[in-house]
């Protein structure tokens, strides 16, 4: 007899953390892996981050942090909030978790109750669809494309919205898919929220920062949006602070206490040195940023590039996070190099197998059509990546 919970065994192992320990596996057995599966910048965290840390040491900062955040930190997000995203917070609209994940997890908890639906744009990040499971509640997968560069329309919206319908969860830029969401599309989607005044919104902005479209607007920026809105943020991506395990959310002050009444009885305050160090990396200007940025954007455009070489691969131009998810689909059914591909698991188990390179399948992010790549890495191994899975797919046979 199991004696593990139901709630534990119908739980899905992360397919991108499941991908990313095999490649480790296979690269301490001494095989030549390039791992494209974890989103995980490849830079060190800015100096001055890390200057701000050792003086928070020095000053001691080592005992129990405020479950929801220290009260200096709360109003440099705040700063934050309306410097980048004209976005008014008060401190009791903030609170501070270890890390987006744990944010998104208690906006679920204190959020759903069983059998309240979610509607989740697909590609949508890996966590999204077991985090709501696991809350009780539904997801309903709208799907969307490479042709509509995977976003979903006002008609997707509104035909997904039922009597049960509780919230809509997406990011923006988009984890798998790079997509980011203009001023001038949100505020369609916001037209059609404006019939349904007890759907909230979920906007992750993680990613906020890696953009290559020029311009970034929050949902909750748009007339109407901000009380019903929560907005999640973080600094893991675009400061590569990821094993720091801060992220943060600005929200309806009723959410922002429930969160941190959940909070308090979970992990209580977030960790007391990442907290202090997040304070100098919310009062940056973003232009520290650049260089990461400017990197990401040219091996976005490298990547693009290659992907467009290889027949068969169907891909658009994403706009920000570094993240590429092509459409492969025109390989199920075939046989490469001996090896029958039935689907996006099946090629991308391929790929590690036969090219030595670790993707994340897309069935993991609710599209069964594409892969996901990520490109923090260096160009010179982003070449030989896409080198070998050229090789890899250029030999096809007839369809088995």
């Amino acid at each position: 007899m199991n004696p593990l919970s139901d709630r534990i065994n119908n739980l899905a192992t992360s397919q991108t953390l499941a991908m990313a320990a095999l490649a480790r596996e296979l690269k301490a057995q001494g095989k030549d892996i390039i791992s494209l599966s974890l989103g995980e910048p490849d830079f060190n965290t800015p100096d001055f981050i890390k200057e701000a840390a050792k003086k928070a040491i020095d000053e001691n900062y080592s005992t129990y942090s405020p479950v929801e955040g220290y009260a200096d930190l709360k109003e440099a997000i705040c700063r934050k909030f309306k410097r980048d995203n004209d976005l008014e917070y008060k401190p009791s609209q903030i609170v501070v978790s270890t890390g987006a994940k744990q944010s998104l997890y208690n906006i679920a908890q204190v959020m759903l109750n069983d059998g309240d639906e979610v509607i989740l744009p697909a590609p949508y990040w890996v966590s999204y669809f077991e985090i709501v499971k696991l809350s009780g509640g539904v997801p309903v997968v709208v799907p969307t494309s490479v042709d509509t560069d995977f976003k979903i329309t006002p008609e997707q919206l509104e035909a997904a919205i039922t009597p049960k319908t509780k919230m809509m969860w997406f990011s923006s830029p988009c984890n798998p898919s790079g997509s980011v969401y203009n001023r001038e599309e949100l505020t369609a989607l916001a037209k059609v929220l404006e019939k349904y005044p007890n759907v909230y919104v979920v906007a992750d902005e993680i990613y906020e920062h890696i953009n290559f479209s020029g311009t970034f607007c929050s949902i909750a920026s748009i007339p109407g949006m901000l009380e019903r809105t929560i907005t999640v943020n973080g600094v893991a991506k675009a400061f590569a602070m990821t094993g720091w395990r801060i992220g943060y959310i600005g929200a309806p002050e009723f959410i922002a206490k429930a969160c941190t009444k959940i909070q308090g009885q979970v992990t209580s305050g977030a960790n007391s040195i990442a907290q202090r160090a997040t304070i100098t990396a919310v009062d940056a200007d973003p232009s520290v940023l650049k260089h990461m940025v400017d990197a990401f954007h040219s091996r976005r455009d490298l990547v693009v590039g290659l992907l467009k070489e290889i027949p068969g691969v169907k891909i658009n131009v994403p706009e920000g996070a570094f993240y590429v998810f092509p459409d492969v689909s025109s390989f199920f059914g075939k046989t490469l190099k001996g090896t029958f591909i039935k689907d996006a698991n099946d090629f991308s188990m391929y790929l590690l197998g036969e090219a030595n390179v670790a993707t994340v399948t897309g069935d993991a992010f609710g599209n069964p059509d594409c892969i996901r790549f990520s490109y923090a890495t260096s160009e010179d191994l982003l070449r030989e990546a896409l080198r070998r899975i050229k090789e890899a797919v250029t030999l096809t046979e007839v369809p088995a």
